[in-house]
């Protein structure tokens, strides 16, 4: 009797992971996840996005809206618009895993060609690599207190453990996801009430009078909460590529978008917190949150390195297929072997390393940089991508087409290139950094780049594209 066509999905809907699975170094790199391999229900996706955004680097966000002069209200009510902006954009991104089986940085070929992709995957690069080096700035004087030893050391201790995850790969992340959802929950919800009993009244501090000033702050936090969760775009749908393509894009969205604007926003409105309780906290929010364990302080900081790590292997595995993305393009290459993927990881992490050490003396500073680079860049390939996906294409893709320089997509798509260069540049005089103001940022005092940032290239890519014949295509192989 012949099995139903349905039967591999319905099949891979009910396979649940295992151990072995989680501990075996996945074989899929940049290549399409086979329908027989398939499996996971949307749910993993919550855990998996709440997690990772609870943790050390998160608090230091929070904090930064303090910092800039705004009360406890305006920081967490700039935090929360900010984080719902981001997660909107991001969770539109994870929707697309499940239908189309690739990296989500492999589906820009469709856009800017197949080597042309590498305009904004040097962007990406640049992005996680950073952010990596972050990760490890902010986790030095944690390792230090932990195991007496130099911040080389550290450095090189969360480098390798961080290399072993994120080589195994897809499931031990998710997996790790899971657990790390119910005991970061639990370390940060300590945290907070030990903040809360511990130091019950505000030491107070004086705010702004000026509306503009106070405008300006609160436009900078939502920028820098926002470009947060945006930074999870150009990898979110990597960890949602395993799922059956018939599991419901709605619920894809939306176990993404409620996971990462629920953990992102309570961990950032604890680091307001934490600032409005204790100023000093300074550069090192780990040790003042650490602090609060008293004798159970070890324990706690165990947590933060943990959750730093945690966040440091999403970066490393995504940077690894952004950057075979780009060489791949020349020879056809579908696939990438595990040695070939450990070199990889390894300069990734190298590259990681070296930032952290010429940072390390100034961690605000670079960390509200970093912050607003990312969003100048990123948020004009996520325009040009879901306009693609959502407007123009409506989901339907030649897969195999995306791996040939010959094929529909070609090599350089130089349309798309130069809508997204004028994304960017079109944000110059709206750009915010501790050392240059765009000559608008100056006159409004608010960082709102982000704005034309996106809806320039999304309307002029869809207005493009759109008015172009597009040929049938085939939306996967099976």
């Amino acid at each position: 009797m012949s099995s139903s066509p349905d039967a591999p999905r319905k099949a891979a809907r009910r396979r649940r992971p295992d151990m072995s699975n989680a501990i075996s170094a996945e074989h899929h790199s940049i290549d399409f996840i086979p329908l027989s391999e398939r499996y996971g229900t949307p749910r993993r996706l919550f855990t998996l996005w709440f997690s990772v955004n609870l943790h050390i680097l998160g608090v230091a966000l929070g904090a930064l809206g303090i910092a800039a002069g705004l009360t406890l209200a305006q920081a967490v009510a700039a935090l929360a618009l900010g984080n719902a902006v981001g997660t909107f954009i991001m969770a539109a991104h994870s929707a697309q895993g499940p239908q189309l089986g690739i990296p989500q940085m492999i589906q820009s070929r469709a856009q800017f060609g197949v080597l042309g992709a590498a305009v904004p995957l040097l962007a990406v690069i640049v992005t996680y690599v950073l952010y990596t080096a972050a990760d490890l700035l902010i986790i030095q004087g944690t390792m230090r207190s932990l195991f007496s030893i130099g911040n080389d050391a550290s450095l090189l201790l969360i480098a390798l453990v961080t290399l072993i995850i994120a080589y195994i790969g897809y499931e031990l992340i998710h997996s790790i996801g899971k657990w790390m959802t119910f005991v970061s929950s639990a370390l940060f919800a300590a945290a907070a009430l030990l903040l809360y009993t511990g130091h019950p009244a505000g030491v107070g501090r004086a705010h702004p009078v000026d509306p503009q000033v106070v405008g300006a702050a609160f436009s900078l936090t939502m920028t820098q909460a926002a470009a947060w969760s945006f930074s999870y775009g150009p990898y979110v749908a990597d960890y949602s590529r395993y799922l059956p393509p018939d599991v419901s894009a709605a619920k894809t969205f939306w176990s993404t978008a409620l996971g990462c604007f629920l953990g992102s926003t309570l961990i950032m409105a604890f680091g307001a917190y934490l600032a409005y309780k204790m100023p000093a906290l300074g550069s090192n929010p780990a040790d003042a949150v650490a602090g609060l364990f008293g004798p159970a302080r070890p324990l706690a900081e165990v947590l933060f390195v943990v959750a730093i790590v945690y966040g440091n292997v999403m970066n490393v595995y995504s940077a690894y297929m952004s950057s075979c993305t780009i060489f791949s393009g020349f020879n056809r290459m579908s696939h990438v072997g595990r040695a070939l993927k450990l070199v990889v990881m390894s300069m990734i992490m190298a590259a990681a390393i070296a930032v952290s050490l010429v940072s390390q003396d100034n961690f605000q500073g670079y960390f509200a940089n970093i912050l607003s680079a990312m969003i100048y860049m990123l948020v004009p390939w996520s325009a040009i991508n879901l306009a693609d996906y959502y407007m123009v294409r409506k989901g339907v893709y030649d897969i195999e087409a995306m791996f040939d320089i010959h094929g529909r997509y070609g090599a350089y798509r130089w349309r798309t290139i130069w809508v997204f260069v004028l994304g960017i540049a079109v944000q110059e005089p709206f750009m915010s950094f501790t050392f240059y103001k765009g000559w608008v940022t100056e006159r409004i005092g608010a960082d709102i780049a982000w704005v034309p940032g996106f809806l320039l290239p999304a309307v002029l890519y869809t207005l493009i594209e759109r008015g172009r014949e597009m040929q049938p295509a085939l939306a996967r192989p099976e």
